[in-house]
């Protein structure tokens, strides 16, 4: 459980890249009221540091965070403490009864802890079902093909207050996958400590995720933003509705 997201990587997520969660969580809540779920439990699977669990609780929903990562999970444990949070796979994990589901930046789309195929993920769209009460919300988030131009990479980087990362990033076509290599730098006492991590991500058409979705039995609404705030190119936001009859 500790390959990805380890602790120097955690902190530099949480402390650098932040916005997504933050710049997200107004116009998901407002998704929420739009459908009548002002209270009970929301379940967050890839819940990251916690900064998504910490504006549901500031608007008064329960909340269990699912994640892959210890070092993250430790630290949403430390912002969230009236929160329940749970070192595991979000496709292995058991999902209680609850009002709704979220997963946001683009979750369901790494290949951390196996392989993402069609059937694991349908697997998991009908768990997800089960649990959610008539008329509740599954809301979750994609990377679509073409992130990348075919044949390149890009390369970049980021830096803050006693840290700094690379990435880069290439496309297989074929494969469907991108892959995103991280180096990351953070001072720890004198000295700077490096650690390099590998992530993969499943890109998927949207087209194909909302008929398994509908085949599941859920109604589906497809847009690009969570209320005002626009998502990054090729990245689609999926609201799921558990029918109430």
């Amino acid at each position: 459980m500790n390959e990805w997201y380890k602790e120097d990587l955690a902190f530099i997520h949480d402390d650098g890249f932040r916005d997504f969660a933050l710049k997200s969580a107004p116009g998901i809540l407002e998704i929420l009221a739009q459908n009548k779920i002002h209270d009970g439990l929301v379940v967050d699977l890839g819940c990251g540091s916690g900064l998504w669990a910490e504006e549901l609780t500031k608007a008064h929903y329960r909340v269990l965070g699912v994640d892959i990562s210890e070092s993250m999970i430790n630290i949403a444990r430390t912002r969230v403490p009236d929160a329940e949070f749970r070192i595991d796979s979000l496709f292995k994990t058991d999902i209680p009864p609850c009002n709704a589901v979220t997963s946001i930046s683009e979750c369901i789309s790494y290949l951390f802890d196996r392989d993402n195929d069609r059937q694991i993920l349908v697997q998991l769209f009908q768990g997800i079902y089960n649990a959610l009460t008539p008329g509740g919300l599954f809301i979750f988030d994609i990377a679509e093909k073409g992130q990348i131009a075919p044949g390149t990479t890009t390369k970049g980087f980021t830096e803050g207050e006693n840290w700094v990362v690379l990435v880069e990033k290439s496309e297989d076509r074929e494969q469907i996958i991108l892959t995103r290599r991280i180096i990351s730098f953070r001072k720890i006492g004198e000295h700077y400590r490096r650690s390099d991590e590998v992530h993969h991500v499943r890109l998927y058409e949207a087209t194909a995720i909302a008929s398994e979705l509908s085949g599941v039995g859920f109604q589906v609404e497809t847009t690009r933003n969570y209320g005002q705030y626009l998502l990054p190119k090729g990245h689609v936001v999926f609201i799921a509705r558990k029918p109430r009859s």
